[in-house]
């Protein structure tokens, strides 16, 4: 597309919703949560995700919240649903009485992770009775039932791997092992994404890379989850969102857009396929998926 046309074309409007899309959600404390988290999976599910991910905190500590909302999504939406499940603290029958559990509830398609160490900010260290790591986790998963599994990558390193070139050892282990895709940790730059694309094929990876999206709810928690996970915030984002917390109409207009032109641009890549980080709400992710072309079933609006 030239200048004179791009100049020509309304705003996205040239994208066809040809993309595929999923979403992640967190397990509620309360009912008000419980609330929220639901209004948000109804909102969400007109446009036809091709999965929604409930997260698992160290050590089982949602384990039954977590399992609640997988239940409830599998008997009352059509959306197929994916359960997180991590090696931290569990043995390795407890993990796979999990699993089983699972299975014999409907649920086929497992996130599969090594999980953070249940202290923050402290070292991880494999149960001793328990699954080791992700990979070891994927292939006991796969002795109880032909689970889908989706596994973490990490575009910028994750912040246990001595290197890029471990991490991406690490990366094509849980492939090796049996995992169906992998989701990127989030991030804020395109060519992050693509260089690390560009790694995995030349790590001789081909199995699906999906990126994660995080829409920005609150920047000051943005900030605090990147310097957990390594990611990195460039300067200009922060200039974007000065001033913007006593604003938070404004603020989630700002993040739609970062987040969209985000998306766009990975789209132009040749991206066709988008995880998002909602955070339970639905708002942003649904525009995101609206300016991208995703329309529900009917919706030619």
């Amino acid at each position: 597309m030239n200048a004179e046309i791009a100049h020509a074309q309304p705003l996205y409007a040239s994208l066809p919703g040809d993309i595929g899309i999923s979403f992640e959600f967190f397990p509620p404390k309360t009912e008000k949560m419980a609330e929220t988290l639901w209004d948000s999976v109804r909102t969400l599910e007109p446009l036809r995700p091709d999965f929604v991910s409930v997260t698992y905190g160290a050590g089982g500590s949602t384990r039954e919240r977590t399992h609640a909302a997988v239940q409830r999504i599998v008997r009352e939406t059509a959306i197929p649903a994916a359960a997180h499940l991590t090696c931290v603290d569990a043995s390795r029958e407890e993990v796979d009485a999990v699993a089983r559990a699972y299975w014999d509830s409907g649920v086929r398609h497992i996130v599969a992770l090594r999980g953070d160490a249940s202290d923050p900010g402290g070292c991880y260290r494999p149960h001793p009775d328990g699954y080791a790591n992700a990979a070891e986790l994927i292939a006991g998963l796969l002795r109880i039932a032909p689970f889908e599994i989706s596994v973490a990558a990490y575009p910028e390193k994750h912040p246990d791997s001595a290197d890029e070139r471990a991490d991406l050892d690490n990366l094509k282990r849980k492939f090796d092992a049996g995992a169906t895709r992998a989701i990127t940790q989030f991030f804020f730059e395109p060519d992050c994404f693509f260089r690390f694309r560009d790694r995995a094929a030349a790590a001789g990876i081909s199995r699906e890379i999906v990126p994660g999206v995080m829409p920005v709810m609150s920047f000051a928690s943005v900030q605090k989850m990147s310097g957990l996970c390594g990611t990195a915030i460039p300067a200009w984002m922060e200039t974007l969102f000065d001033g913007l917390d006593a604003r938070p109409a404004a603020r989630q207009l700002v993040a739609a857009t970062v987040a969209a032109e985000l998306c766009r641009r990975l789209y132009a890549g040749d991206v066709r396929k988008f995880h998002f980080y909602t955070l339970n709400r639905a708002e942003l992710s649904y525009a995101i998926c609206h300016l991208l072309g995703r329309r529900p079933v009917g919706d030619t609006a």
